[in-house]
């Protein structure tokens, strides 16, 4: 199923033009600057923008084609938007429930205890919702808008009205949502880190048009990605997470590619990303054995990039065929004399492979 759009639009100074599709599924995410035009197309393809000429379908539907007009309640669609917006004269339950006693019965897909589970939110059931964090109050809303068993979630930013604790808090729920609704989702945002931890392909918006459309790997291997903007260049390794030991850490991935991380005690085991910032890996001839940095992978190098203010990036795979970027500074690959084709170890501290 192809979600696709064609649309222009004219207001002021400011012109939207697209003419693009992507599969309905997974998470696509919008990227780009404020005022790129990201949250004017989510507008469109809800049906919240009626734009003249403009064309909307959502696989074998039509949404929008010349005077064909499908309104945005009949779309069947989850939005969730920067603020919870939530009824304060219901509780989490009556919240959560409204849009569900509102679908009918043969197009309910998701359940309250299931969705509860999903998002963590089976203690706070009964709560007044003036009562909840803003991260709290967040999930009440994804929960809701999952609960009207939409065909598709759109989410405007769901995260940018939060402090960076509470994002913390709330990213793994969003990642859960992800991989076990099975719901398809378009995500606005200009946060790096949220594409990377949740995305599986990326539309790069610009001056109201799209630059470019590409998986999140694909966006990942390029050295002057606009998702290492913030940050640099960094990793997203997807693999399978075991039990935390005595210490608290766990292993995750495969033998020979494994590596010894920390997750938050309420991480399920199970598969998940994990996000390695380029700044954070350092490189050896040899393995190093009397040296507090315990994760230490073989690695080939595929190729060196120079970048700006004096760096150097290692465009490596692990033995189990995933790209691992590192950044080192020119006189040290000089003096290590690294090369094409040459395997290496890559050490990464324990600490700085977070959830």
């Amino acid at each position: 199923m192809t979600l696709k759009v064609r649309a222009q639009l004219q207001r002021g100074d400011f012109r939207l033009d697209v003419d693009t599709s992507w599969p309905a599924q997974g998470v696509t995410a919008l990227f780009g600057r404020s005022g790129c035009g990201k949250t004017t197309l989510l507008r469109i393809i809800a049906g919240l923008e009626r734009v003249r000429g403009a064309q909307v379908w959502f696989g074998d539907a039509c949404w929008q084609d010349g005077a064909h007009w499908v309104p945005v309640e009949k779309r069947r669609l989850g939005l969730v938007f920067q603020e919870a917006s939530l009824l304060p004269h219901l509780s989490v339950t009556g919240n959560l429930l409204y849009g569900y006693k509102r679908t009918p019965l043969s197009l309910r897909r998701l359940q309250l205890p299931d969705v509860s589970a999903m998002l963590g939110l089976e203690s706070l059931l009964s709560r007044p919702v003036d009562a909840l964090s803003g991260g709290q109050k967040q999930r009440v809303a994804l929960g809701r808008a999952l609960l009207c068993s939409p065909q598709q979630l759109l989410l405007d930013e769901p995260l940018a009205a939060l402090d960076t604790q509470t994002k913390r808090e709330i990213m793994p729920f969003l990642s859960r949502l992800a991989q076990a609704s099975g719901i398809p989702m378009v995500l606005i945002t200009h946060a790096p880190d949220e594409v990377q931890r949740l995305a599986d392909r990326v539309v790069f918006m610009g001056d109201g048009g799209i630059d470019e459309q590409c998986s999140l790997q694909q966006a990942l291997a390029k050295p002057d990605s606009p998702l290492f903007a913030d940050e640099g260049p960094s990793s997203v390794l997807v693999g399978e997470l075991g039990a935390a030991d005595a210490h608290g850490t766990r292993l995750f991935g495969p033998v020979g590619s494994q590596l010894r991380v920390q997750a938050p005690d309420d991480t399920n085991a199970g598969p998940t990303r994990l996000r390695v910032l380029a700044r954070d890996v350092s490189v050896a001839l040899d393995d190093p054995a009397r040296i507090s940095i315990r994760n230490h992978l073989v690695v080939t190098i595929r190729q060196l990039h120079d970048l700006p203010d004096n760096r150097v990036l290692l465009d490596t795979v692990m033995q189990d065929g995933q790209t691992l970027l590192i950044e080192i500074t020119p006189w040290s690959a000089q003096q290590l004399e690294l090369a094409a084709g040459q395997r290496v170890f890559a050490l990464i501290k324990t600490v700085a492979l977070m959830r």
